[in-house]
């Protein structure tokens, strides 16, 4: 299936092809004050509609992880990184895609904040 999803002010703009079979709701120190539902994907399922050059990014801990936010609004709509294989994934806010609801989709809790 194909979802598309953005930013709220629309600067950051992208589309993701998969199935939606659950979200990770992560406890570490930046998933919990974000409020974030994330979907993991291959990042060649991620499609950005708007320059990249348009999505501020912030690091941290490790520095493997590329939180993508809007410098404009400040909603963090993906992430990217590599999987446990080392193949780049791509972790989507699952509240950021359009007409989705998140209703029917198991959450799995994963603690970040002691990994």
């Amino acid at each position: 299936m194909l979802y598309t999803g953005s930013c709220h002010c629309g600067r950051i703009r992208f589309e993701a092809e998969g199935v939606v079979d659950s979200g990770l709701a992560c406890n570490c120190s930046i998933c919990s004050r974000k409020g974030s539902l994330l979907w993991f994907l291959p990042r060649d399922q991620l499609r950005l509609l708007t320059p990249e050059a348009d999505a501020a990014t912030y690091l941290f801990n490790k520095h493997v992880i590329k939180h993508r936010f809007c410098p404009a609004c400040g909603i963090h709509p993906y992430g990217e990184g590599a999987g446990p294989d080392g193949k780049a994934m791509a972790a989507i806010n699952l509240r950021t895609l359009e007409n989705f609801d998140l209703e029917n989709v198991p959450v799995k809790h994963y603690d970040g904040r002691s990994a």
